[in-house]
């Protein structure tokens, strides 16, 4: 697609905007549009659609789906078919949308109108990057920064006329919709790869290596099963066992809790603790600010890793493991977290069991609590898992770390070319919106 400059501009005066064809004009967002700050209570008994911040994709000015039972307590923003929104808290989230249709919103969505506008053009100026970036450098409150109206009304935009605002809006329609389809496949690639990964460990662990990686590590392929009695796991190898976790385990413990830690123990850059959010990818990634000094380290040195202990998440995450290193060997298992430490075992092939989806289920079935799940030694400990012989083990998590790389490996390529199209999609909205190039006549095909 080759898009030619306009034949003269102007210095608009506003940093973001840079030079403007020298036909535009500048205005005042005010001055081409107005605020609608119509408040009402809402009703009841007559429920109409609502639109929250949470139905606003980021970015893309695209409506999520809409809980019709959802009743917002209190006032709202009324808005109508000819509104466009946009959102005041946390503008950096750039939500802003067009419904299309009458409702109420969220107070902390703008309702903006206007007739000097094409709505679609509109909506595109608001979400440039340089609007966006302008408006979030305005805003007040650390937890729940908010821009307002009086900053935002004031900034100046660019203001075609009304059949190049269309002709802009068309464009940017149908080039950004190329790119939205591109990027949906993509991530389509990535859940399909996400699958395939789940599936690879989940078939290695529970019926043993394909007959050719068995006989790249010298083993026999199995060629008899028995039923393991259990349903996630199905059938096994013949020669498997199948047993409580407890009976391979040396110790099963979790981290400390209650009076052992107190929040005033925490300091920044210590030796780390790891809960469920420090494990990420089946790898420990710490916190600075979750950490305590060498004395408490000392004093809850019971709870500290060695090498080849399984650190897995006991509330909330449940089903995240990860293998401890040489790195993390030292650091601490998490109040929300829970240490397996084996014995004559594969960490590594274990690991493998635990993060699969069939065994966190059932640890989710089994786990206790209502506001948040919750695991225990016990509970964890009777869990049955497949056995294998110790080399088939071994030979199974060697198998694993390689094909698990190469998936990783292709969803890290996938998602980079996620983040180019996405940079494309916002730098081609801010060439359009900012008249650096001339999209009159561009073709619809």
């Amino acid at each position: 697609m080759k898009c030619l400059a306009y034949p003269e501009y102007k210095d608009s005066g506003v940093q973001w905007l840079g030079e403007v064809p020298e036909h535009w004009e500048v205005k005042r967002l005010k001055l081409a549009a107005h605020l609608n700050d119509r408040k009402v209570e809402a009703d009841e008994e007559n429920p109409v659609p609502y639109i929250g911040m949470e139905n606003i994709e980021s970015w893309t000015g695209k409506l999520l789906p809409i809980d019709s039972e959802i009743v917002p307590s209190g006032v709202a923003n009324r808005f109508t078919a000819r509104s466009t929104l946009f959102g005041k808290l946390r503008p950096y989230l750039a939500k802003a949308c067009n419904p299309g249709f009458d409702g109420l919103c969220s107070t902390e969505l703008l309702v903006i109108e206007s007739e000097n506008f094409d709505r679609r053009a509109l909506l595109y100026w608001l979400l440039a990057d340089g609007f966006i970036k302008l408006v979030d450098s305005s805003t007040y409150g650390s937890k729940m920064p908010r821009a307002n109206w009086d900053f935002i009304g004031n900034c100046l935009l660019p203001v075609p006329p009304l059949p190049e605002q269309t002709a802009i809006a068309d464009f940017l329609d149908r080039e950004t919709g190329r790119i939205d389809t591109l990027v949906a496949k993509k991530r389509r690639l990535i859940a399909l790869l996400g699958e395939k990964r789940t599936a690879l460990i989940s078939r290695t662990v529970t019926r043993g290596l394909p007959a050719d990686a068995a006989c790249e590590f010298g083993l026999e392929p199995h060629t008899r099963f028995k039923d393991s009695g259990i349903e996630w796991l199905g059938e096994v190898p013949e020669g498997w066992e199948v047993t409580p976790l407890f009976r391979i385990a040396e110790t099963i413990q979790t981290g400390p809790f209650g009076s052992q830690l107190h929040s005033s123990d925490y300091v920044e850059g210590g030796i780390p603790l790891i809960n469920p959010a420090h494990i990420n990818a089946s790898k420990v990634v710490p916190d600075e600010l979750s950490s305590v000094d060498d004395a408490t380290a000392i004093r809850l040195s019971r709870h500290r890793f060695r090498f080849g202990d399984i650190v897995m998440g006991r509330r909330g995450e449940i089903g995240r493991c990860a293998v401890i290193g040489s790195t993390e060997v030292g650091w601490l298992c998490g109040t929300g977290s829970l240490v397996v430490r084996l014995r004559n075992s594969s960490a590594a092939y274990f690991a493998s069991i635990i993060s699969g989806a069939g065994f966190s289920s059932l640890l989710e079935l089994n786990a206790v609590g209502t506001t948040m799940l919750n695991l225990n030694p016990t509970i964890v400990g009777r869990m049955l898992v497949p056995v294998p012989p110790r080399p088939e083990q071994t030979a199974i998590a060697t198998y694993l770390d390689r094909e698990i790389a190469t998936i990783d490996q292709l969803v890290t390529k996938v998602e980079a070319a996620i983040v180019r199209l996405l940079e494309y999609r916002t730098a081609l909205i801010t060439a359009a919106v900012t008249g650096k190039i001339d999209v009159r006549g561009t073709s619809k095909d």
